[in-house]
């Protein structure tokens, strides 16, 4: 039998319906969607950290090839990607979608309408950025996309700040998980995420996400299909950091966990010569190689896009 993903046969039982009504209910009276808990009814659309009530917002949808080669194929991966965060990162790169709301606020048939319309284009996937805080909103409009007539593969492009009770939604409605684990100490995650506790909720989540989908699994064609997909961004100075989530990967994962470190790291947000100084500077080049190192030292898989381009990206930091 050929592939499909597995949130069709959740759709022909009527499962996937009763999975948007159930994530609708994480919308208050006290919004537990993610693991800030805000003491707000998103149902009523009041909003929550987030500054999203009760529909989401998409900021822009596309077919996006700056992603890993096994989701951008030759097509783009269809990304959706969606305003407004949990989390409040100094040095975050979408900034102006994160912490100012921004875009076209959706009603679910015309979510289910971006998602159709990336698949029309071509796109390999439909890979949802920033979800989160939006489960509810995105449950509720995937059961119109099948009806539509969606078959992609679905990514779950997250900060790894998720909420379990959201996550065990997911759980056969997602075919990759793609979560970014960025800190490790507390210390660091309060002043550089404003969440002493993100490195905690990382793990838990990230382990969820594996036992949900395992290893990342390629088709015949080198295009992610299923499994989980570990990205992290080596900062400068923070090669500790860098270790210390690595290393958990390989021992709690394994070490055939497919990771993706990125070396584009640069000053943004609030990171400057009178802020977070300490952040205010790329990468050099020999923080990156020592990270690829420690990766290949504890047999992890990586990107095969750094893989092939290291000696570019490198010399680029």
């Amino acid at each position: 039998m050929p592939w499909e993903p597995p949130y069709l046969a959740l759709a022909r039982s009527g499962e996937l319906e009763c999975r948007a009504a159930e994530a609708f209910e994480l919308l208050g009276p006290r919004c537990v969607v993610c693991p800030r808990g805000c003491k707000v009814d998103r149902r009523e659309d009041v909003a929550g950290l987030c500054a999203v009530g009760r529909h989401a917002v998409v900021a822009s949808h596309f077919p996006h090839f700056g992603e890993e080669n096994c989701l951008r194929g030759w097509k783009g991966s269809g990304t959706i990607f969606f305003s407004g965060c949990n989390l409040r990162c100094v040095f975050c790169q979408n900034h102006d979608i994160s912490w100012v709301l921004s875009g076209e606020r959706v009603t679910p048939p015309r979510l289910a309408a971006m998602m159709l319309e990336l698949q029309t284009i071509g796109c390999h996937n439909i890979n949802w950025v920033t979800p989160e805080h939006v489960v509810p909103q995105i449950l509720e409009s995937l059961p119109l996309a099948v009806a539509g007539g969606l078959r992609l593969p679905i990514v779950y492009n997250t900060s790894s700040y998720d909420s379990l009770d959201s996550l065990r939604l997911m759980k056969g409605v997602v075919c990759v998980y793609m979560p970014d684990f960025k800190l490790w100490t507390p210390e660091r995650a309060r002043r550089h995420l404003k969440r002493a506790d993100y490195a905690e909720i990382a793990r838990a989540t990230v382990r969820e996400m594996h036992r949900q989908v395992g290893e990342l699994d390629l088709d015949d064609r080198g295009l992610a299909r299923h499994g989980l997909l570990v990205r992290h961004l080596v900062m400068p100075g923070l090669l500790d950091e860098t270790e210390a989530i690595l290393r958990w990967i390989a021992a709690e994962l394994g070490p055939g966990t497919y990771v993706n470190l990125m070396a584009q790291y640069y000053p943004s947000g609030r990171v400057g010569p009178d802020e977070f100084e300490e952040l205010n500077r790329r990468l050099y080049r020999e923080e990156f190689e020592t990270a690829l190192a420690l990766a290949d030292e504890l047999g992890l898989r990586t990107d095969a896009r750094s893989r092939a381009e290291r000696g570019e990206l490198a010399a680029a930091v």
